[in-house]
């Protein structure tokens, strides 16, 4: 396999599309296992006979082992180049599916996701968001958009197939025969990944007169300011996981169905889609920080418009507006990482910060349900989602501001 870097005047090129088509791809099969758990834990919880907190736990399982995954996986692919890792992730993917299919019991189930999340969905999402952003330049804002968008077009593809599949051979068989297709499908695919990304140090979008101090990002020691971002990426994701891991269940209780549920779920990550690809485009005119400014401000809009509405129309259009406003977010973090730190230590810095948005999502796809076997009802877990997206808005505000006034 190719283990030279690749010739810079590749930045920006042919080649880098179509790696970029091909890193979409690999994202779409590998993080299929993060939205399809929801779908079936209505299936699964009266099969296992467990809690809706109980049941939940696969999914934060899964979601703690990929932020983990991120930072093994990073670091071996910097060191190794993708095509091993990709390799091995593959393997994991299709192994972990057949073994939740098979398994007895709630435990194993989880497991199953944990195996899949730390070494199989790993693989392809934090290490191919730092490769991307070493591909381009003028438009990395938008490449990166266009990789992470592929975890919600799984998201938008994968839920009704899935219910599909758990309404005609149920939901063991479906994971088994997704787990072949997924495994089968990347190993492929990460045959176009061999050549290793160009060493180029990338220009801030919407950059001022003002030079960017990487030594000092937003005036504060690397490591203060990650640990920012770090909070700030849990935060986030704590009240992102709400919606996401639970409007199937929701929408049960609410008498509406788990297929209406599912359909919301595939609504909401299609708008994703739209959305991450337009925050794409706007973080390369106004840059990260800006980015996830608006987008944290936006989501805790969202949030709040669940609360008053619990109607099946209503949560359609609500569902499809959180979506729309929160897509942005992540890949927000991936290009602060590169605009404000040491280009040479974007790999290890990215994958910490996907780590606690991943972090976010296990700590509140929990946190959620215990909210719900606590009170019996999702309204003080969509509150207890707005306090988190609260603390976000907040750091995002201070960095922000800390960045307005070194332009000055």
């Amino acid at each position: 396999m190719n283990t030279t870097p690749a010739d810079p005047s590749l930045i920006d090129s042919r080649q880098a599309a179509w790696r970029l088509l091909a890193t979409l791809g690999l994202v779409v099969l590998g993080n299929s296992s993060m939205y399809i758990v929801s779908v079936v834990l209505p299936a699964v919880q009266t099969e296992f006979g467990v809690g809706r907190a109980d049941a939940s736990l696969p999914y934060t399982l899964m979601m703690i082992c990929l932020g983990l995954g991120g930072l093994i996986t990073g670091r071996l692919a910097d060191r190794h180049g993708l095509l091993p890792v990709l390799w091995v992730g593959a393997l994991a993917v299709c192994g972990g599916f057949v073994w939740a299919g098979m398994s007895g019991s709630i435990w194993a189930f989880g497991l199953a996701h944990g195996l899949m999340g730390l070494i199989g969905s790993s693989s392809t999402f934090a290490p191919l968001m730092a490769d991307t952003a070493l591909w381009w330049n003028r438009r990395r804002g938008i490449a990166v958009a266009i990789c992470a968008s592929g975890n919600y077009i799984a998201g938008t593809i994968w839920p009704p197939i899935v219910q599909h599949g758990v309404e005609t051979v149920g939901w063991r068989q479906t994971y088994i025969m997704l787990g072949i297709f997924c495994g089968v499908g990347m190993f492929l695919l990460a045959m176009l990944m061999r050549q290793r990304p160009p060493l180029v140090t990338l220009t801030p979008a919407n950059a001022s007169t003002v030079p960017v101090d990487r030594s000092r990002p937003f005036g504060l020691k690397p490591a203060h300011a990650q640990s920012l971002l770090f909070v700030a990426g849990v935060a986030c994701c704590v009240a992102m996981s709400m919606p996401q891991v639970h409007i199937v269940a929701y929408c049960s209780d609410l008498g509406f169905g788990a297929a209406r549920g599912a359909e919301m779920l595939s609504l909401m990550l299609a708008s994703g889609i739209v959305s991450r690809l337009v925050f794409g485009v706007i973080s390369d005119r106004i840059g990260g920080i800006r980015t996830l400014l608006l987008g944290s401000f936006l989501q805790g809009v969202a949030l709040l418009m669940f609360l008053p509405f619990d109607g099946m129309v209503p949560l359609y259009i609500v569902s499809a507006m959180f979506g729309l406003f929160q897509g942005g977010i992540v890949p927000a973090y991936a290009i602060i990482v590169r605009e404000h730190f040491d280009p040479k230590e974007a790999g290890g810095r990215v994958g910490s910060v996907i780590m606690a948005t991943l972090l976010g999502m296990a700590l509140g796809g929990w946190m959620s349900g215990w909210v719900f076997d606590l009170t019996g009802s999702y309204h003080a877990a969509f509150l207890n989602g707005i306090a988190w997206n609260l603390l976000n808005l907040c750091i995002a505000s201070w960095l922000f501001w800390r960045v307005r006034r070194a332009e000055r």
